[in-house]
């Protein structure tokens, strides 16, 4: 049965593109299978330590990418059922969570965020087909 309609933080350095900080780094395979979990109802959230213009640039990243963010930082929907700071979600992917698949790309100090694998961790779980 596949997940729909979940709620999916991502962190932005080191999963969705290489480190970087405080540049952009380079997208690290994420593009496809962000936009995959969008057409399958899925809502992002950018959970992230940037901040100011930083976070700014992060953002901009996803629109000229055409991949659409539900919320930044935060989800809406939880101020009804709690006051916590901590922004809830179904799944976080980030480069730092344990259990996260990494890999190092070539010219790369730090291993970044294995999008090849989490795409077949997704597919077992159920949120893409």
């Amino acid at each position: 049965m596949a997940v729909r309609n979940a709620t999916i933080a991502v962190d932005f350095d080191g999963t969705v593109v290489t480190h970087a900080y405080p540049h952009i780094g380079m997208d690290a395979g994420a593009v496809p299978v962000l936009r995959e979990l969008v057409r399958n109802d899925c809502r992002l959230i950018l959970l992230t330590m940037r901040s100011g213009h930083l976070l700014d640039d992060a953002v901009r990243w996803f629109r000229e990418r055409d991949i659409p963010l539900y919320a930044v930082n935060d989800n809406p929907t939880q101020h009804a059922w709690s006051s916590s700071p901590k922004v809830h979600a179904d799944l976080y992917i980030d480069d730092s969570a344990l259990g996260c698949p990494i890999r190092f790309m070539e010219g790369v100090s730090r291993a970044v965020a294995d999008w090849q694998e989490i795409r077949r961790q997704l597919v077992r779980d159920g949120y893409l087909d």
